[in-house]
């Protein structure tokens, strides 16, 4: 499982020209499912996100999770983030998980990180053609791949 979590001052994702969700100051997340995916990626990946300290205290320094700044939360599911680019101009996502096998892992994550961070968590239409906008806030944008702990 992997996530590129922005920090952003606002987000928002549109569905078929209408707005589906928007967020202020906290994270969007994006998330893309593998196929060997499960639910201790799911744990250990929203514990991760929901103490990650990249929110700026007082003296400036990056030292307050989303929790702290009472953030808001979107996620997005994007299998395009396991794209495989070493053959050819034409990425391949064979390691993406199938969408019976995805929906499930992302409705669960989306529920676990609601619980962890104990605040709602927005979110897109899984498979859907979406806009998403934002404004990156630093810009800070961090990768975690939940096959890498170590």
């Amino acid at each position: 499982m992997r996530v590129v979590i922005q920090r952003v001052s606002q987000a928002s994702v549109t569905v078929d020209g209408a707005e589906k969700s928007r967020i202020g100051p906290g994270l969007l997340i994006l998330l893309g499912i593998e196929a060997d995916d499960d639910e201790t990626d799911i744990q250990w990946l929203c514990k991760k996100i929901a103490a990650l300290r990249i929110f700026s205290d007082a003296e400036g320094l990056m030292n307050l999770s989303v929790q702290d700044i009472d953030g808001a939360l979107l996620v997005i599911s994007q299998f395009t983030l396991h794209a495989s680019t070493k053959k050819g101009n034409r990425p391949s996502f064979i390691r993406a998980a199938r969408p019976e096998q995805a929906i499930p892992l992302y409705e669960n994550f989306v529920k676990t990180l609601t619980w962890e961070t104990r605040r709602p968590v927005q979110t897109g239409a899984f498979g859907a053609d979406m806009k998403v906008s934002l404004v990156n806030d630093g810009p800070v944008t961090i990768w975690i791949d939940s096959k890498m702990r170590e």
